[in-house]
């Protein structure tokens, strides 16, 4: 039987200090800094848990490139510019970002790379994928520490795995969700004992006439508000990109995969990839709130699309051989399709920026769509 030091750990501490929130359950699979799943491995890739939208084609990246180059250019050229990436996987995004931009030398002569990696493992995958790319890149622990200055920030898939609080409705109100241990000794959910004091008026509209039984997820708003903060006092713009829904409504999704399958998230703790959904509303009424603008959300399908996704792959495929064009098609086909298989619709695209910029590439014709919010 395989060794599970940090489901033992969970256990003595559910024991000692009773059931434990689920927002603290996934910040311990994720983040601990002995059996942390983040701080310890290479998950990405066949060989790993998942793959991404840039491991499956460099049009991704080359594309954020050019979105980065668009950004720039309203923001009126400036001399120097940060490009900023957190959760910067194995590198593969931002090298393919960096060749798009070498088509513009007065940007990319000015450019200096920050990523934002906690993960050892990864840290030196991207500094040998960058390594004949690029010379001035440096690496943070957190976004706090990228030096002022105008800047674009790029974040894919990095909102699903901040620790989410669960809500659980119940006939006397809203309670939190918490694990436990069951009469077998295994992890299970359960709930706090007592409902939250006056948590129904913190809900949005669709959430305050879910059932009993019904469950909401929320996240703090602490890195969407730091990350507009900065872009609307230092200029700039971030694009999020990730899975998750367009309005706040109830419904569970906090989940697990392993080996590019799912799995039970109580099962083996620090041994898979626990994730959630991403609300989008929430963060667009947050970046609001510190004064920022939101562009979008739109789907990751259209957003491709707008930007010239299938311009590039048309492109590549005519100086391709007939192998390799079949790939490109099936990498589009992935990145785009709304259908069983395909990113194009589960995955949203998020533009925030300084209140100046409209019109971002891609977002601009949704920009207000989140009105209501």
């Amino acid at each position: 039987m395989t060794e599970q030091p940090l489901l033992n750990e969970i256990k003595a501490l559910i024991k000692s200090s009773g059931p434990m929130p689920v927002w603290r359950y996934m910040e311990a699979c994720l983040m601990h800094p002995r059996y942390g799943y983040y701080v310890s491995r290479d998950p990405l890739g066949r060989e790993g848990d998942f793959t991404t939208s840039p491991e499956v084609s460099q049009m991704f990246g080359e594309l954020l490139g050019l979105w980065t180059a668009s950004v720039w250019k309203q923001m009126g050229s400036p001399q120097s510019l940060r490009l900023i990436e957190i959760g910067p996987g194995r590198g593969t995004m931002m090298a393919d970002a960096l060749r798009a931009l070498r088509v513009l030398p007065p940007l990319y002569q000015g450019l200096s790379i920050h990523l934002v990696e906690v993960n050892p493992v990864l840290r030196e995958r991207q500094q040998a994928t960058l390594s004949g790319v690029r010379n001035n890149v440096s690496w943070h622990d957190s976004i706090d520490d990228v030096p002022e200055g105008p800047g674009i920030i790029l974040a894919n898939e990095y909102f699903d795995v901040l620790p989410i609080h669960q809500m659980v409705r119940r006939e006397d109100g809203w309670h939190e969700r918490v694990i436990e241990i069951d009469p077998n000794g295994k992890l299970q959910f359960g709930a706090a004992s007592e409902p939250t004091p006056r948590f129904e008026v913190l809900l949005p509209p669709l959430v305050r006439a879910a059932p009993v039984g019904a469950v909401f997820e929320w996240r703090p708003d602490t890195e969407i508000m730091k990350l507009a903060t900065r872009v609307r006092e230092q200029d700039g713009a971030a694009l999020i990109i990730d899975y998750g829904h367009l309005r706040s409504d109830a419904g569970d999704t906090f989940q697990a995969i392993a080996r590019h399958s799912f799995t039970d998230p109580l099962k083996a703790p620090g041994q898979a990839d626990v994730t959630a959904h991403v609300d989008f509303q929430a963060l667009a009424r947050a970046a609001e709130d510190v004064g920022a603008r939101v562009h979008g959300p739109v789907t990751q399908g259209d957003f491709l699309k707008r930007v010239g996704i299938d311009t590039r792959a048309a492109a590549l495929m005519q100086k391709a051989t007939p192998e390799v064009a079949t790939d490109i098609s099936v990498a589009l086909k992935r990145l785009t399709d709304t259908g069983r298989g395909g990113m194009g619709a589960m995955f949203k695209v998020l533009g925030v920026s300084e209140p100046r910029l409209t019109g971002l590439a891609g977002l601009s014709d949704l920009e207000q769509a989140g009105g209501n919010r």
